[in-house]
């Protein structure tokens, strides 16, 4: 068990599967970047090993009219003809939505009048990833200019009080409902951002904010491997916030910033040893509770972590597939309780398996459902299936999953 968890955290995480930027990939050392007492402080004049990452000082600036840099699309699993089709008009449609409903904002965010559930940072770090799945990026592409506008909000966002326990937290510490889900979901989209423009204007700011970030999640990972909601290292832990954390630190890991291999380690073994009997993922350590969407996004964490295809992953997938033909069983009465995060999180898990059949099986079923809830106007509707998070967020969710097969976003690439 340790020397696979010590495989994971270094091998297997220098050879996952993203395809992005070769300069971006994984660095040949992990060297924390716990090495000076500021951890805010820029990289330094020598870049980090193996990095390739230049500082934003060194630098042309991007031409903000050129066109993204190629990006290696997916490969392995394929939609026939007709579904390929309606999938990419979908998609375009919810991007364009996306772009005008963030224009409505004066900061960058997306409006959430129809929300009961307040989580601005994660719904703008989703939105934001779902315009890049979509093939733009900071200042370029289509939707350039409204990723530029959501990645300079999450900036903003950032704690940088440097007596605080919570400096490089990403979010509100009052009024929010997702905390460090939010602050996972924001270091995602800002390494995701950084890989698809390292050069451009917004490096160097992307550089240090990322740094404090992956400091504040280490820091505050629990004894047990895992996280809680708050973003303090507490006794309590939770393992849907554990696996949104692994996959930011992924994220950022692929660019260059130093991640303790301890913590990546720990937080698998958390993974681990939340799984049932009977192949599921459990909510929490000792809890009875194992869902689908849990178990997907376990499934998620350990790819993330460079477990794509071993016993653990397998009976993960087995008891998935139980659960969603129990439902079909029943005559599909029952209904996910969080059907935008179990789609999310299944379409990663399906889409880095090694057989493409699972992918193809349940994303095409999948996408039915999707395209025919679908609004004229390119949206879903935040409230459909008890989702509370309101309409950015849905829409968010579903473009990325309608975008998967382009395989553009370095984070989700084979």
């Amino acid at each position: 068990m340790k020397a696979d968890a010590g495989q994971s955290a270094g091998g297997g995480w220098r050879s996952a599967r993203s395809a992005g930027v070769a300069t971006l990939l994984l660095a040949q050392a992990l060297v924390s970047i716990a090495a000076s007492d500021d951890r805010s402080s820029v990289l330094p004049e020598d870049k980090p090993a193996g990095s390739g990452v230049p500082h934003a000082q060194d630098v042309t600036p991007t031409d903000p009219n050129a066109s993204p840099p190629p990006t290696a699309a997916g490969v392995g699993p394929r939609l026939g003809p007709a579904a390929d089709e309606a999938r990419r008009a979908a998609l375009e449609g919810a991007l364009d939505w996306l772009a005008k409903s963030q224009a409505e904002s004066a900061d960058g965010s997306w409006p959430d009048d129809d929300a009961r559930l307040r989580a601005p940072e994660a719904v703008a770090a989703l939105c934001s990833l779902a315009l890049m799945a979509g093939g733009s990026t900071p200042e370029r592409g289509p939707h350039g200019a409204a990723v530029a506008r959501g990645t300079d909000y999450l900036l903003g966002r950032i704690h940088l009080d440097p007596g605080a326990d919570e400096r490089g937290f990403i979010g509100s510490l009052e009024a929010s409902d997702s905390r460090m889900h939010g602050h996972g979901l924001a270091t995602l989209a800002l390494a995701e951002a950084f890989s698809t423009s390292p050069t451009s204007r917004r490096g160097q700011r992307l550089l240090e904010a990322l740094q404090l970030a992956v400091g504040l999640i280490e820091r505050t990972q629990g004894a047990e491997g895992g996280w809680w909601y708050e973003p303090h290292r507490v006794a309590s832990h939770e393992g849907s916030v554990t696996i949104t954390l692994v996959q930011a630190l992924r994220s950022a890991r692929n660019t260059g910033i130093a991640v303790d291999a301890g913590v990546i380690t720990r937080a698998e073994d958390y993974v681990l040893r939340s799984q049932a009997p009977d192949g599921s993922f459990r909510y929490t350590l000792g809890s009875p509770v194992t869902t689908v969407a849990l178990t997907g996004a376990a499934i998620s964490t350990l790819n993330a972590a460079g477990r794509y295809d071993d016993e653990v992953v397998r009976r993960g997938v087995d008891a998935i597939w139980r659960g969603l033909e129990s439902r079909e069983l029943e005559g599909s009465s029952e209904r996910p309780p969080h059907p935008y995060y179990e789609r999310f999180y299944l379409s990663q898990a399906f889409w880095n398996l090694a057989d493409p059949t699972h992918f193809e099986k349940w994303y095409e079923r999948e996408l039915e459902r999707v395209l025919s809830r679908q609004a004229d106007d390119g949206s879903w509707s935040g409230e459909e299936q008890g989702s509370g998070y309101g309409a950015a967020y849905a829409t968010s969710i579903n473009a990325l999953f309608l975008a998967l097969p382009d395989g553009l976003l370095p984070i989700f690439q084979r």
